[in-house]
């Protein structure tokens, strides 16, 4: 009997709409995070405490870019599958342990689908095993062979039924077979449809379901092409687009304009002229502000359409109810079963929001252009985000002095600091029993990071992977 009582109070805590462990990560992470950055508006701390990326794990590259984020010596380092899989496994495991049972990562570090398909598949299996979604990072010149190979098995069933992989295009790229030497975003138009056709596809033939996330460091020399690659983009099957204005990160060598030019406003401002509308970004915050601009929605037909509107207060009262009552509530990876029973029991504690969220759906009914749309035209998620890095000489000081635990008395150094401490981007480091903001990695850690790597996995020769 006391075996059987074990396993209901298991499952009935498996069905509760926010585990304790999940309050409780989630009760540090905003006790850790400035007084700038809890808003009304944030989302770390209430419902996640961020995203995850790996870092040392294969930091060579087959295309060079202007700028590059990475080191000078990343692509001295050679790529080793073992040395991948220990690596992430270590990793994975310690953000398991400290930051909850559920969340986001990125594999990423350099082009991803350098690691052979095996050991591809295996670091993303790793990630879901340690209760992560895992996204792909790559440039996303490979072939749908090399796709095929990392979800199929050797008996040609899916082995992954989901993937989500970032691709990254933009005409600041150089050494993509075909175009080598882009010089207008327009010209690869044509890689980012193949690009998208080719997940459809496998999706088609074998039921790989995915997500896929388009990618574009802007410069002042492509800020003028951003609303034409968002128009052009939109109809492909992309579910996110992400732009990064470029920071002074990574390899002095590849930085050859004034970069800061293209100002975040700027930025965000093409974003909105290509999406034909207003994207509203400050219902929702994840992390700094100065850091990260985020629209939620989905596109019917032609139309783009937010999932909350800042300007409306019905909305903002819906997010305030959210956060009071379902916040931290986890429906990713879930089992049909244990989600249908959480679903359940959330509705029914919840019983008093229920005209809130029934007005909700109401007005997005109407902003979607009623019923009628909504059945011709089926909904696609798209999110527009926009990431804005921070540049090396402030990083650099501030992360050293926040390392002392000092703030910083200088307005420049003290923001950069209070960034850090909301960074919604985060790489584990096991050996030190802590988590380190993307921007101090890339910026202070990733040259002597690498510089070791490049000692431990010396290049016997300067090749790249075989094109499939």
């Amino acid at each position: 009997m006391s075996g059987v009582l074990h396993r209901v109070r298991g499952w009935w805590a498996r069905t509760e709409a926010v585990s304790a462990e999940s309050r409780e990560v989630l009760a540090r992470r905003w006790a850790e995070l400035p007084d700038s950055a809890r808003t009304p508006a944030q989302l770390l701390g209430r419902h996640a405490v961020g995203c995850e990326g790996t870092h040392g794990v294969f930091p060579q590259c087959n295309l060079t870019c202007t700028p590059c984020y990475h080191s000078a010596d990343a692509n001295k380092v050679r790529v080793d599958g073992d040395h991948t899989l220990r690596e992430v496994e270590d990793q994975l495991a310690y953000l398991r342990r400290t930051r909850g049972p559920h969340g986001h990562v990125q594999l990423i570090g350099g082009e991803v689908s350098l690691l052979d398909a095996d050991t591809h598949a295996e670091a993303l299996a790793i990630m879901r095993r340690h209760g992560r979604e895992p996204m792909s990072f790559s440039h996303g010149d490979f072939d749908e062979e090399y796709l095929r190979r990392v979800v199929l098995g050797p008996d040609g069933r899916p082995r992954l039924r989901r993937v989500s992989f970032a691709g990254h295009f933009d005409s600041l790229m150089r050494g993509r077979r075909g175009l080598p030497r882009p010089r207008t975003e327009a010209e690869l138009a044509p890689y980012r449809r193949a690009f998208a056709e080719m997940f459809e596809r496998v999706r088609r033939e074998h039921g790989v379901r995915y997500y896929l996330a388009h990618n574009m460091t802007v410069t002042p020399s492509n800020l003028g092409e951003v609303a034409d690659v968002v128009r052009q983009t939109l109809p492909l099957g992309f579910s996110m687009m992400s732009f990064q204005p470029a920071a002074y990160i990574g390899d002095e060598r590849r930085w050859r304009e004034d970069l800061r030019a293209a100002t975040p406003d700027a930025v965000w401002a093409e974003i909105e002229r290509g999406a034909g509308t207003r994207l509203p970004w400050s219902a929702l915050q994840f992390g700094d502000p100065r850091c990260n601009r985020t629209a939620y929605g989905w596109r019917v037909g032609e139309r783009w359409v937010s999932l909350l509107d800042d300007t409306d207060p019905r909305d903002l009262a819906v997010r305030t109810a959210f956060f009071s009552r379902l916040a931290g509530m986890s429906v990713g990876g879930v089992p049909s079963g244990v989600l249908a029973v959480k679903l359940a029991r959330a509705a029914v504690a919840n019983l008093g929001a229920m005209p809130l969220l029934l007005g909700w759906a109401r007005r997005a009914v109407r902003r979607s252009g009623g019923i009628r749309a909504l059945v011709r035209d089926r909904p696609r998620p798209m999110t527009f985000v926009m990431h804005t890095f921070m540049d090396a000489a402030d990083v650099g000081p501030a992360w050293e002095l926040l390392e002392a635990g000092v703030i910083s008395d200088d307005p420049r150094i003290r923001a950069t600091q209070e960034r850090l401490q909301s960074c919604a981007y985060v790489m584990a480091h096991p050996e030190q029993d802590r988590v380190v903001p993307a921007c101090a990695q890339h910026s202070v850690l990733d040259p002597g990071e690498n510089a070791a790597l490049r000692r431990e996995l010396p290049l016997i020769q300067l090749t790249n992977r075989p094109r499939d």
